[in-house]
């Protein structure tokens, strides 16, 4: 898991080999989501508002569900 600067998003993490994406949230929890591609894990890792991409290109596109 990597720190990210975010209001919303505390760290991230990714496996390529599985395509899975893990987030852990300000607010709560841990999640995982598969299938992600490396060049959605990439993105969000670019982008000035991760909160923003998460929620336009990885919330309710990719199966998720709550870790911890």
């Amino acid at each position: 898991m990597q720190k990210v600067i975010s209001s919303d998003l505390e760290s991230v993490g990714y496996r390529s080999s599985v395509q899975k994406l893990h987030i852990k949230f300000y607010r709560g929890g841990i999640y995982e989501y598969t299938g992600v591609p490396q060049e959605i894990h990439a993105g969000l890792m670019n982008a000035s508002s991760k909160e923003n991409y998460f929620h336009e290109n990885i919330e309710n596109k990719y199966p998720g569900r709550k870790l911890l």
